[in-house]
């Protein structure tokens, strides 16, 4: 199996607010990978001492544990209970109920034998490609249906954030997971799988640069670094003609390609 990984944050004076692992079990059988994009507060604080790198490094390696360990449980159901856990630690020390409380996009793979399972909250994507080359793009596309006059207002965003007819993150409320799209695919139908938060998808879904199908074929021939620079040369040239393409000249940017071998082979194969 091929596993590659890129995290580059969008400027040297910020953390880098993404999170991303995989894992694979001394069995050789199955394994899981998590990619998370943190969100951002606006200027005005978010109730919580701690910041969007500690939420996400905690909420990421709950769900990376409890994926592998809890088997038994679906994506769904392993997301309420690591946001819970995540609440927990910091209960007592900060405002849970803000409305920015620390939050985070959700890309979430778990596969075995048998099947591919998946799970995806907010705007991160993830891509499932078959034997025969065809990509699938899953996406939580709630985010975008909202005008981006809205979002612009940091008052009608908050007014948005994990309510009806607004979008979802992972922040403090395990409810939240029972918003995510979710969904299960036979094992031989899936080659390989790629999850980027949307400072590497940009790419395709803001630049313009290539479908889906093109975009995984540059992570197979160039991997996530490849991606990456691509994108970072990309937001540049935009600068350079007045930024018209994006909010931040450079976001956080993470990509994690994942190739399967052939789930039907021989022993030790």
């Amino acid at each position: 199996m091929r596993f590659e990984l890129a995290s580059v944050p969008g400027t040297a004076e910020r953390p880098n607010e993404d999170w991303a692992s995989l894992s694979l079990p001394a069995t050789g059988q199955g394994g899981s990978l998590v990619v998370l994009d943190g969100v951002t507060p606006p200027r005005g604080g978010d109730g919580c001492v701690h910041g969007v790198p500690w939420f996400t490094s905690h909420l990421g390696g709950a769900l990376l544990e409890l994926s592998g360990s809890r088997r038994d449980m679906p994506l769904s159901e392993v997301l309420a209970l690591s946001i819970r856990r995540t609440a927990d630690t910091h209960r007592e020390s900060c405002d849970l109920s803000h409305a920015r409380t620390p939050q985070a996009t959700v890309v979430a793979v778990r596969w075995d034998g048998e099947s591919v399972e998946h799970l995806v909250l907010s705007d991160s994507t993830l891509l499932l490609e078959s034997p025969n080359g065809v990509v699938h793009a899953v996406l939580d596309d709630r985010l975008d249906r909202i005008p981006r006059e809205v979002l612009r207002s940091v008052s009608a965003t908050d007014a948005l954030r994990n309510q009806d007819g607004g979008f979802f993150t992972a922040a403090a409320d395990p409810g939240v997971a029972a918003r995510a799209v979710t969904g299960t695919t036979p094992r031989g139908d899936v080659r390989a799988v790629a999850a980027l938060t949307d400072g590497a998808s940009r790419w395709t879904d803001l630049f313009s640069e290539g479908s889906w199908a093109e975009l995984m074929g540059l992570l197979r021939k160039e991997g996530p670094h490849g991606l990456v620079g691509r994108v970072r040369a990309l937001e540049t040239a935009d600068a350079g003609r007045g930024g018209g393409k994006r909010w931040k000249i450079h976001d956080d940017a993470t990509a994690v390609y994942a190739e399967f071998q052939d789930p039907v082979g021989p022993p030790g194969a």
